[in-house]
């Protein structure tokens, strides 16, 4: 592992509760944050995942100092955040950005975008020339994969990718060394999504990010992260490589966790183990004592009511070199494969000697047109034979017409019609035109004809 650039220990955010209108006393505290610990590294990127109200905007809001900690350091390169002046502590500021969660409200509407992305230039001039702003505005319009001539729309103008977009411009200006991105895509579709992960993605690389990535998408951070921790009621519970904690978790409340992710695949979701928890989450004002998974967890014992699980590589694994190594807080940690691998749900039986599956149905598609072709043409002369006399002729007449007029027609017209002209216009139409647009190649062959 590279050396770490932020360092969190035991990071507390507390708010008080109180009673009284006039004397106000302190009557307890809601534990939004009770004990983090994490390093990140150079050019890392590591997710932190849970439930709704387990702590994980407001880690996100102390590590840009928009909340400050109850107790606990955040160091940036050895250098403690919460001790230091305002000063300081602005100059340290430029080296860690934030992209919100919402990208709706993010932005002020009465804003131009180059004044949005330009405004971090307003609170640190050194970085930019007030004459150099606006080409820096443009740059990083385009780098974000949007039109530099949108600097004078306002954000009500965009979508809301694009608007995420503009956060991320945003928070690049001042070439930060971390991201806090805090469920930057949660109000996106997934088609959108997929485009701010990839763009994400491809920025670190361009600019030697590191990334602390919160979302609820257990796939997305899959996707994107190094390392993975899970929180739990103001604490990691687990945290190792996306592998150790996907494929190898050994903490109950991650196992419960992955077991929730839909999964598309029928038979991977027949043969997989669902894991139903019992209970309510505990109000985070009132905790309860040793584990704090204890009143939900199937491996509850009276220790886990004592004593309190550190976050290590639990005992049992210490001298081992399985994946499941990493570390846990549970008394009982044991591996646990969730969902079983893809190779495990393959068909048994081989397939026998034949024809392609595809060629094997166009066989049989053919075989059972020709069936019915041959039914109706016999069914059509049988109806003609008992016709006598002038109506036999025009019933014969009509049955040859319809065999070779209609029929023909259906299978030559309206059907060839709809295969080479409804679909044929389709396919060269509409799809064709919306290929050219998007800069697609057209198909083999060329467009077809009628």
């Amino acid at each position: 592992m590279a050396e770490a650039i932020l360092e969190v220990r035991d990071l507390h955010k507390h708010y008080p509760l109180t009673q009284g209108i006039l004397f106000k006393k302190q009557v307890g505290a809601v534990k939004a944050v009770d004990g983090v610990d994490f390093d990140l590294a150079s050019g890392e990127t590591l997710g932190i995942v849970g439930e709704s109200g387990c702590g994980k905007s407001t880690v996100a809001k102390m590590l840009v100092n928009l909340e400050k900690p109850t107790s606990g350091s955040i160091k940036y390169k050895g250098e403690d955040l919460t001790k230091l002046s305002p000063r300081a502590l602005k100059a340290v500021r430029r080296n860690i950005q934030m992209v919100f969660q919402d990208p709706y409200t993010s932005l002020n509407p009465r804003m131009t975008v180059g004044d949005i992305i330009g405004e971090p230039y307003e609170i640190h001039p050194e970085v930019a020339p007030k004459g150099d702003r606006r080409r820096k505005v443009q740059d990083l319009l385009d780098v974000v994969g949007l039109n530099p001539e949108y600097i004078n729309r306002y954000p009500h103008q965009f979508s809301g990718g694009q608007r995420q977009r503009i956060g991320i411009a945003r928070g690049l200006a001042l070439q930060p060394e971390i991201i806090v991105a805090d469920e930057p895509v949660s109000a996106l579709d997934v088609s959108v999504q997929a485009q701010v992960v990839n763009l994400l993605d491809r920025l670190q690389s361009e600019f030697a990010l590191s990334y602390v990535f919160i979302a609820h998408d257990l796939s997305i951070v899959r996707h994107i992260s190094d390392r993975v921790g899970v929180m739990y009621l103001g604490r990691i519970v687990e945290i190792g490589t996306d592998a150790q904690i996907y494929d190898h978790p050994t903490h109950p409340y991650t196992q419960a966790l992955l077991s929730a992710v839909p999964v598309p695949d029928p038979e991977a979701r027949a043969h997989r183990e669902r894991i139903i928890l019992t209970g309510d989450v505990p109000s985070p004002a009132n905790v309860p004592s040793g584990c704090r998974f204890r009143t939900r967890c199937w491996k509850a014992q009276e220790r886990c009511a004592l004593e309190v699980p550190l976050l290590a590589v639990p005992a049992v694994f210490r001298l081992t070199d399985s994946p499941a190594r990493h570390d846990s807080a549970c008394h009982f940690a044991e591996e646990k494969q969730v969902v079983p691998p893809e190779d495990s749900l393959a068909h048994a039986a081989p397939l026998e000697d034949g024809p392609a599956p595809v060629e094997a149905a166009r066989e049989a598609a053919s075989e059972e047109g020709a069936e019915e072709e041959a039914v109706a043409i016999a069914e059509a002369d049988e109806a003609a034979a008992e016709g006598h006399g002038t109506g036999g002729a025009r019933g014969r007449g009509s049955t040859e017409a319809g065999r070779d007029g209609s029929t023909e027609a259906g299978r030559d017209g309206s059907d060839g019609a709809g295969r080479d002209g409804s679909d044929g216009a389709g396919r060269d139409g509409s799809d064709g035109a919306g290929g050219a647009g998007d800069g697609r190649p057209e198909e083999p062959g060329g467009p077809k004809t009628l």
